[in-house]
């Protein structure tokens, strides 16, 4: 008889003041929620201890979940993009997700995404607190509603909010922009290049703060 998941990863967390590596080991056996299910593995952040900027995507996708790296992906690819216009330097920062396994349905072949529920999120976020624990971030940057709500409130709406500082214990300077794969759904190039410009200019205000 299979035992339910928890609904939170706390009991599958290793001793307070793991590091990141010790963390990445200990997020493989997580058992928190029912997402590992049918995934090749969890997928934890990427970055230097020192990084002063942590981005916050929503989950991996069938890239990350293969390449077991987060962003390395078709939105990863648009985020390098940004960054770069922005000027921040992507081997500088943090990136992470707040789920760290892939949610997806079966369509035929494929796995297509699927977007995780508030439950899930909150049920994998001791994953990401232990991450800013080791990482003390000056700059918090949420991707995309998902991310945004868990670490923020559910109130939270980046398509009114985006750009806005955020009072928060989690960084000095926390705030949300939109999410890369946003920009890659978008019906139109038009919408695209905005959608685009808005990501680029979030981050580069991001970046002068901290200049």
């Amino acid at each position: 008889m299979a035992v339910a998941e928890p609904m939170d990863a706390t009991p599958f967390l290793p001793e307070a003041g793991a590091t990141l590596d010790e963390l990445a080991r200990a997020v493989e056996e997580c058992r928190g929620c029912p997402l590992w299910r049918g995934t090749t593995q969890a997928v934890l952040g990427e970055g230097p201890l020192d990084a002063r900027v942590v981005l916050v995507g929503e989950q991996p996708g069938d890239r990350e979940d293969v390449e077991g790296r987060p962003f390395v992906g078709p939105a990863g690819h648009e985020l390098d993009r940004a960054l770069e216009e922005a000027g921040i330097d992507r081997d500088d920062a943090y990136v992470t997700n707040a789920v760290k396994h892939f949610k997806f349905k079966e369509r035929g072949k494929r796995r297509i995404h699927d977007k995780p529920t508030y439950t899930e999120v909150g049920a994998c976020l001791p994953w990401l607190e232990r991450e800013l624990e080791q990482l003390r971030p000056q700059a918090l940057v949420a991707l995309g509603a998902t991310a945004a709500q868990g670490l923020l409130g559910r109130d939270f709406r980046v398509t009114r909010q985006h750009g806005q500082l955020v009072e928060s214990e989690l960084a000095p300077l926390v705030t949300a922009t939109l999410h890369p794969s946003a920009i890659l759904r978008a019906r139109s190039v038009e919408a695209r290049r905005e959608m685009h410009q808005t990501l680029v200019e979030d981050l580069t205000a991001v970046a002068k703060r901290l200049d």
